[in-house]
């Protein structure tokens, strides 16, 4: 809970077997979780029993893609604020403080994982990646004239209710490039919103995307590609006084 509104975080999984327990139990740590959402996306054998050693709600997606997977969770959960964030160990549950402190202020606050200070030893955060995500997001920030971005695929970010609920009937992306997609119906829709550090640890496991040069690649150039379609598409979004 965070100043009376309950607090939903999805986990999308797949391959993270050996860490989404982990997971779980950080971010309750944090003490401001109400409830995790995992969706079983096609997930790994053993992957559900590791899931109900924990007090996590276990539901199904079988479409398969990360954009599916999301959209599944964030209609299941029962919150008021949502933090989507992935259980590959990559990501820090002390980190749910910086999202709920921002969202006092903001309906969509989006993490970055190219600050130095805050990228561990042996975390996937090489020149490629980090300068790649670093470039497309100065694209996204220059044509749609936003907040500072330096993390085009962050996945770890923070969105709320009524926002969502405005969002929902323009999502089109059910596979890994969703992630830009909320952040472009945000910025589409002249949303306020903020990009804020976050810590970026080594993965348990090793990446079906990201652990491939030639697929970290393909996924940048759909990003770039659904950035410049974005921006000559025009949307009509309804219920704009459900914003704060």
């Amino acid at each position: 809970m965070w100043k009376n509104k309950k607090v939903s975080v999805i986990f999308p999984t797949y391959n993270e077997k050996d860490s989404i327990r982990d997971a779980i139990e950080d971010f309750f740590a944090s003490g401001f979780v109400d409830e995790i959402i995992v969706v079983n996306n096609n997930a790994a054998k053993g992957t559900d029993e590791e899931v109900k050693k924990t007090n996590a709600k276990l539901v199904y997606e079988k479409k398969q893609g990360y954009g599916y997977a999301i959209w599944k969770g964030l209609e299941e959960a029962k919150g008021e604020l949502f933090i989507i964030s992935e259980p590959d160990g990559t990501f820090s549950g002390r980190d749910v403080i910086k999202l709920l402190a921002y969202s006092d202020d903001f309906d969509y606050v989006i993490g970055t994982r190219t600050t130095r200070e805050l990228i561990w030893k042996d975390a996937n955060m090489g020149a490629f990646l980090k300068w790649g995500n670093w470039a497309v997001a100065k694209l996204l920030e220059f044509l749609y004239n936003t907040t500072t971005l330096t993390d085009v695929g962050c996945t770890m970010r923070l969105i709320k209710r009524p926002l969502y609920e405005k969002l929902k009937p323009h999502f089109s992306v059910g596979t890994q490039h969703f992630g830009p997609e909320l952040t472009l119906l945000v910025a589409k829709a002249n949303v306020r919103f903020i990009e804020i550090p976050v810590n970026y640890k080594p993965r348990v496991g090793k990446s079906s995307v990201t652990g491939s040069f030639r697929k970290s690649l393909v996924l940048g150039m759909k990003m770039i590609f659904l950035i410049i379609q974005y921006r000559f598409k025009r949307i009509n979004f309804k219920n704009d006084s459900c914003i704060s």
